[in-house]
Order: C-alpha cells, then sequence, then structure tokens
C-alpha cells in the first residue's frame, strides 16, 4: 500500500509570470470590451500593444463582427508584416462585456472560456501570453487553471486528446506576482479536489484515501492523524461505523492540523469537516440503479476538506485550521445496517437510522464532536448531502444552514468567489421533527418536505454548545453532469475549496 497514488489526474495550463512577451508565442489573448459607441473596445497594456496596435486590432476585430460581450471568443489571424511587429501572428480576443459590469467572477468566467478552448483536442496553439491579468491578476489566473483542466482518467496514453497548453500572464510588479502565486495555490486546491472527485471508487477507498490523504498532508507540513477501523470502535464513533459496516473496506477518520508559528494570539480558529462516502450504494435502502456512478462524487466534502488545510498550509495563511473527514464506503450486505437500527454517535448522543441512504448525516456526526474538542470558534461542515438541495436550489447553487452571522457570511462569499451559495433557515418545526420516540434523534423525518433543511436541524444536534457553525450542502454543486461552461468542466467541480479559503483569508486580516 506504501506510496499510493490516484490512478489518473486532470491536465491543466502550465502558467507562469513575465513582463514582456515571450519570443517563442503561437498566440496573445488579449481583453475586449463592448461599448455603445464603436462597438467594441481594446484596452492598451503597456509594454505589449501600443495605440496603434490597438487600433489596427481593432479594425480587424470589428471587421469579424467582435461585439465584446462575456466570454465571446474571437480568432485573427494577422498579416505577416502587421504580425512581424512583436506581435504573434495568432491574436484571441475574448470578451468580458461592459467596463462598468466587469469584476472578479466575470474576469474568471472569460479566463476560463478562452482556456478550455484552447485545451480541447485538436488545438494547436501550444504557448501562448496573455494581458487578462491587468484586470486581477488572481481571478485571471484561477480562471485560466481551471477552465484549462481536463480529466480524461485511464483512457490509454495513445488516445489522449488533451492539449498541454503554456501560457504566460503578462505583467510582474510585485503586486501582481503575489496575486499570481495566491490564484494558482488557490486553483491548485480546487483541481486536487477536482482528482479527488473524479477517481473510481475501486481506486479510492477509506484505507487508500487515507493513506494519500496522510502523504499529501505532511508533505504540506499539514499534522495528520488517522483513526483506524479497531479504534474506531473502542472510541465509540457509532456513525461512521454503522455506514462502514456493511463494506469488506472498513472506514477511516482523518484529522488534519494547520498550526502556523505567524498566527496571531487573538485570531479565530476554524474547524473544517467534511463527509468522505467513497461510493453510496445506500445501503439496505438502496439507490436506483440509474446514474448510480455519479455516487463516487460522495466525498467531495471531503476531498474539499482535505485539499484546502493543504492549501492553507502551501499558502502559509496564519490561521489555525483542523480539517476532520470520515470516510466509509456505504454497501448492502449481510453486515449492513438495517432501517431501524439505533446507533450510539462519538460523544453518546442515540439515533434512529431510518433510512440507510441517509448515511452522510451518521458520519458526520461524528467528526463534528471530534472536531469540537479543539474548541474552535467556527466549525464548518461541507458535504453532498441530500437530494433535497438540487429541488430546491438546482444543480449549481449550494444551500448554507447554521449560525445566522456566519451562515451569511459564508454564503456571500461563495457568491463573491463564483460558487454561488444561499442562505437556508432551521425552522424550530423542523428541528422538532428530528426527534425520534426511540431514540434521542432519527436520521430522516417522515414527510418528504424540507429534506436539505431536516438534515441540517440533525447535523445541529451535534454542535458544542456555543460555537458559531455553518452546513454546506454541495450535492449539485460538487459534481457537474450538464456539460462545461465557463471555468467549470464536467465531473467533479471542486466546490467549495474557493469559499473556504477566501474565509480563512477573511480571518487573517
Amino acid at each position: 500500500m506504501a506510496g499510493f497514488d490516484l490512478p489518473a489526474r486532470g491536465t491543466v495550463a502550465a502558467t507562469s509570470i513575465a513582463v514582456e512577451l515571450p519570443s517563442e508565442l503561437d498566440a496573445l489573448v488579449i481583453p475586449v470590451f463592448s461599448t455603445p459607441d464603436t462597438g467594441i473596445d481594446i484596452p492598451l497594456a503597456e509594454g505589449i500593444l501600443s495605440a496603434e496596435q490597438a487600433q489596427t486590432l481593432l479594425v480587424y476585430l470589428q471587421g469579424l463582427g467582435a461585439s465584446g460581450k462575456a466570454n465571446e471568443i474571437t480568432r485573427l489571424v494577422l498579416p505577416a508584416l502587421l504580425a512581424a511587429d512583436a506581435l504573434p501572428q495568432v491574436i484571441i480576443a475574448v470578451g468580458l462585456g461592459e467596463v462598468e459590469e466587469l469584476d472578479a467572477e466575470v474576469l474568471r468566467r472569460a479566463a476560463g472560456t478562452v482556456a478550455r478552448e484552447l485545451s480541447a483536442p485538436g488545438s494547436k496553439l501550444t504557448k501562448v501570453a496573455t494581458t487578462l491579468g491587468e484586470f486581477g491578476m488572481r481571478a485571471a489566473v484561477e480562471g485560466w487553471i481551471l477552465g484549462s483542466y481536463l480529466y480524461t482518467g485511464l483512457i490509454t496514453e495513445e488516445s489522449r486528446q488533451a492539449t498541454a497548453t503554456d501560457v504566460t500572464f503578462l505583467n510582474a510588479n510585485a503586486e501582481a506576482v503575489a496575486e499570481f502565486n495566491t490564484g494558482k495555490l488557490t486553483a491548485e486546491g480546487v483541481v486536487l479536489t477536482r482528482d479527488l472527485v473524479n477517481t473510481p471508487a475501486n481506486f479510492l477507498y477509506p484505507e487508500v484515501y487515507a493513506e494519500l490523504i496522510q502523504r499529501l498532508a505532511t508533505a504540506a507540513g499539514v499534522e495528520v492523524t488517522v483513526i483506524e477501523p479497531e479504534e474506531l470502535r473502542e472510541r465509540g464513533f457509532g456513525g461512521v461505523l454503522a455506514v462502514g459496516q456493511g463494506s469488506a473496506r472498513p472506514p477511516r477518520v482523518v484529522q488534519l492540523r494547520w498550526n502556523p508559528e505567524n498566527a496571531a494570539a487573538d485570531v479565530k480558529k476554524l474547524a473544517l469537516v467534511g463527509k468522505g462516502i467513497t461510493f453510496d450504494t445506500g445501503g439496505i435502502s438502496l439507490k436506483p440503479g440509474a446514474s448510480m456512478d455519479e455516487m463516487i462524487s460522495d466525498m467531495g466534502g471531503s476531498a474539499a476538506v482535505v485539499s484546502t488545510v493543504i492549501a492553507a498550509a502551501k499558502m502559509k495563511l496564519p490561521v489555525p485550521v483542523t480539517g476532520t473527514v470520515s470516510l466509509a464506503e456505504n454497501m448492502p450486505s449481510g453486515t449492513a445496517t438495517r432501517p431501524g437500527d439505533i446507533i450510539t454517535h462519538y460523544g453518546g448522543i442515540t439515533s434512529q437510522v431510518l433510512n440507510t441512504d441517509a448515511e452522510g448525516r451518521l458520519v458526520l456526526a461524528d467528526a463534528m464532536v471530534l472536531a469540537g474538542e479543539d474548541n474552535p470558534d467556527y466549525l464548518v461542515e461541507t458535504s453532498t448531502l441530500t437530494g433535497a438541495q438540487i429541488i430546491a436550489l438546482g444543480n449549481r447553487t449550494a444551500g448554507v444552514m447554521g449560525s445566522e452571522e456566519l451562515r451569511d457570511r459564508l454564503a456571500k462569499l461563495g457568491r463573491e468567489v463564483g460558487e454561488t451559495a444561499w442562505a437556508m433557515p432551521l425552522p424550530e418545526e423542523v428541528v422538532a421533527a428530528v426527534q425520534s420516540a426511540v431514540a434521542d434523534i432519527r436520521n430522516i423525518t417522515t414527510g418528504r418536505a424540507a429534506g436539505m433543511m431536516a438534515a441540517g436541524a440533525y447535523l445541529s444536534k451535534f454542535v458544542k454548545e456555543g460555537t458559531e457553525w455553518a452546513h454546506i450542502d454541495i450535492a449539485g454543486p460538487s459534481f457537474n453532469t450538464e456539460g462545461a461552461y465557463g471555468y467549470t468542466p464536467k465531473l467533479g467541480t471542486g466546490t467549495p475549496v474557493r469559499t473556504f479559503i477566501a474565509l480563512i483569508e477573511e480571518l487573517a486580516k
């Protein structure tokens, strides 16, 4: 088992930053705005694009019908004489819309759109440069790396079609370099999450997942503790054991700790918790067969937590962060938990299991109690928890529940970084509905109403008194089956890593 790694990883563009155009270049990617007067406008880039060159390009692009609307891509092949004038022969204009509406997310999506096109099979432009960073280096770098991501899994080498793009971001002042590095590390955290989520369950299961986490985190300077099955039994982790007991592959609980030496004495401590169901059949309450293959994504919350803690360490963010993930495989067998069973969670709360396909909250409950033992100021948990989230908010918007201030803060941060989220309540009648007549609580309510909020109400029972907490349901947003758009690929999306990093950055201020 030593040295286990993922069987395949996604490819992304190689990125660098420079002041001047590289000597060997296939294309230059420039931003264009839509305007009411001339139709489009090309912003100048000092030392890269002169006023005369911009005017010439403007004429050509107008002739091609370029409008400058957001994410519009127009390719221009220059005459040899003009191309020799310090510019490459191919110019790619990407629209940013109206300048008044430009923000980081508009830039991120535009960069992702053009990166996705250049990384697609058949693209021959392998060395490019761009001035998109002039309008926000971090957003441009994040969007480009994430948009260039392509996961081909175990397709044989001979059949791989991805284009390996090398992109240079132009503008290398000190502030731009710092933003470039931050954007790159943030994107790498998202990419790791995507790779973990996209890995088939026959390769990624609790034992090897725990080993991989330990190796990756240790290399980043993060302390790791793996709680093995025997210790889980000795310490009474009844939730994760109940979910994992139907599988031949026993569960694990893994805890990561980033304790920066440069943290201020009064800095708030953050605990992150993630659901790591490496495959979810539903257990005895078996899921329908259609689309069950997508249940490799049911560990998306744990992947986001692990990647965030590692990214925080690589970025040397001065905030103490713990990440606690429960890893289990939910399978039906003669040893599986049955509907009607009563279990005792870590910490002593008893729970009646009425549906074994509502297993995520069972494993999360144990992890939340363990995370609470460190007395964090904030506890944030994320999970692909309920189909009700998709019914309520769709495939792209996460539901956030919990303490009102933290809940609203996370929903706002999510929208700011492009990981759309919406605050949801935990009404008292829904909290009351998770009470059981034969145990402290039950893992589902008796009706279909408010399923997303019922899961949040269940989890609220495991938050240490006085701790601000939030639960982020990413059942839809974590796994994209609709088709690629902007900087979001098919399959794993990496949500909500960038929201978590934004929160840690805020806490560091």
